[in-house]
């Protein structure tokens, strides 16, 4: 994607339309006091940057650059995939998770397909669940939001309009049908988005979906659209030094940053410097830990019992601690027994085996809202060309293990690699984070993390520090029955990492391969309560862009 093309003509559109933006806000960074947006593509950054102008919140303006990425960030995103979303409401003081994520056919019948041949692991449209971004975009306007669908659409629609690939008028025809029916639909806001997500989930446009589902010899079906929801769920918490760590349930791989985090927190990491050869092998030593717990217990909790309070409890991270030996890295996957209260589980651990696409999205306002969110598509797309709906292929982050807490079941949602980021101190939001980078994402997330709180850090510096990560893991991609782990040991890191630091991890044992590109694609807001500020940012090595309103009149 040429970058300059499309910086120009968005600098010209927001001159003509008198946006009071910051002056560096189509880089890679910025700072501001009247809200801040942090995503890949500058036309969805610009997205939420118009809403927020226009007097709308920051759910308005997230919901805005999501509908823009699922056009400028195609392959990455798509309008009929997935979205978890998290949101700090400032009016209720509650941070709330709104899972965006569809879920495996109700037909229990198709239940033997997948048992009998697998989930398609290279995609098609029988790996596609119920698509979760549409019927997400009206829940948030609806509970969180202050404007209209029509309203948040309308930077999109420009770019459809524009013209593009062959399904942009398709699209844009389906998102007028959609304000059509919110238009002309009785009652009041709240009444008539219901109504313009009822016509994609239960109307004509669902019943089109079928058809294309029915065609292509998929098993979703009309009631498996209209019994869809966006569930709004309390979101998972833990205390770090001082601040409160927020994730979304163990239908994401979120919790077991929270995990990571409360095994981090018995060291003293300042004391040993930043990317120091201890620093990288402890955070490296907790992560495996954490990641065993990742893939040993966690699945949508509507069909596993997820033991999140031992998982999460100081005792279980102070049972877990010392297996992180500082001399030696682990090539063993060890969960632990967080119902027993014990290091190690009795049985030994059992190993199950694509890159997929993310973008990202952070936006904050004037009135203390804050929104992280990770929008995502895995390809090849599954395109319903009259409508131009493309859908991604999530159901690979099922798989077909017996007895696993993901194995695929009728209605339930894969557990995904894809986990936003807000972090509070004294109740207030200060920080939102999003990566795109499947397995990786939390990885990145703890980098960017202990970047601000433990070495002070402003989001600049934090997305664009020397980052490192590790393989040893279960891939969350490959949907097979046998449990395989490519990468024991092995850890990457950025070129910048001096060679000394590297001869002294290979000494304890670690796998090491370097990197010059990024490892994984992070963005960020902070809000500095002091000076009343927002700093936002995006690894540009990633291509990722952030900007912020200077002021705002409305």
């Amino acid at each position: 994607m040429n970058v300059k093309k499309l910086i120009l003509p968005l600098l010209l559109f927001l001159y003509l339309h008198g946006f009071s933006v910051a002056e560096n806000s189509l880089r890679y960074h910025a700072e501001g006091k009247g809200g801040a947006v942090a995503a890949e593509d500058p036309a969805a950054v610009e997205a939420g940057i118009e809403v927020l102008k226009n007097g709308g919140n920051a759910a308005d303006a997230a919901v805005s650059v999501m509908l823009t990425a699922s056009v400028v960030d195609y392959g990455m995103f798509s309008i009929g995939a997935e979205v978890p979303f998290i949101i700090f409401d400032k009016r209720s003081g509650k941070v709330k998770t709104l899972s965006g994520l569809g879920s495996a056919p109700l037909d229990k019948e198709s239940m033997l397909f997948y048992y009998k041949d697998g989930i398609p692991g290279g995609g098609g449209i029988r790996a596609v669940p119920v698509p979760g971004a549409v019927h997400l975009f009206f829940t948030a306007l609806i509970e969180y939001g202050t404007m209209t669908f029509a309203e948040v659409s309308r930077p999109v629609l420009r770019i459809l309009d524009a013209g593009g690939q062959n399904w942009y008028d398709e699209l844009a025809q389906t998102l007028r049908k959609l304000i059509d029916r919110e238009s002309s639909a009785a009652g009041n806001r709240k009444d008539k988005l219901r109504a313009a997500r009822d016509r994609f989930y239960k109307g004509d446009i669902a019943n089109q979906l079928v058809d294309y589902y029915k065609e292509q010899g998929g098993f979703l079906r009309l009631r498996d659209l209209q019994e869809h929801r966006t569930l709004i769920e309390d979101p998972v918490s833990i205390e770090y030094r001082g601040y409160t760590v927020l994730k979304c349930g163990p239908w994401t791989q979120g919790p077991y940053l929270c995990q990571t985090l409360q095994i981090l927190e018995g060291f003293k990491l300042q004391n040993m410097g930043h990317l120091s050869a201890d620093y990288i092998h402890v955070l490296t030593e907790s992560l495996k830990l954490g990641l065993a717990d990742r893939d040993f217990y966690y699945g949508d909790p509507r069909f596993v019992d997820v033991p999140l309070v031992g998982l999460l409890s100081k005792r279980y991270a102070k049972i877990r601690r010392p297996l992180v030996d500082m001399n030696i890295a682990s090539m063993d996957v060890r969960p632990g027994d967080p119902i027993k209260m014990k290091s190690l589980v009795n049985e030994p651990a059992k190993y199950r085996p694509g890159p997929g696409g993310t973008t990202t999205c952070v936006v904050a306002d004037q009135w203390g809202n804050f929104v992280a969110a990770t929008p995502s598509g895995n390809g090849p797309y599954n395109i319903c060309e009259p409508l131009g709906i493309a859908h991604g292929n999530r159901l690979r982050s099922l798989n077909t293990s017996p007895g696993h807490p993901n194995r695929i079941e009728p209605g339930k949602r894969p557990r995904i690699t894809l986990t936003p980021t807000l972090v509070l101190k004294d109740q207030l939001p200060v920080m939102g984070i999003s990566v795109a980078g499947g397995d990786l994402q939390d990885q990145t997330t703890l980098n960017c993390l202990l970047n601000v709180i433990e070495f002070g850090m402003k989001p600049k510096e934090a997305v664009t520090a020397n980052r490192f990560s590790t393989r040893h893991h279960e891939n969350s991609f490959n949907p097979e029955s046998f449990r395989r782990i490519d990468g024991l040991g092995r850890l990457t890191l950025n070129e910048g990492i001096g060679k000394e630091i590297i001869t002294d991890l290979v000494k304890r044992g670690h796998k090491v391969s370097m990197t010059g590109g990024p490892i994984a694609n992070p963005v960020m807001i902070y809000f500095d309560r002091e000076k009343k500020e927002f700093f936002a940012a995006g690894d540009p090595k990633a291509n990722r862009h952030a900007a912020v309103l200077e002021s705002n009149s409305k």
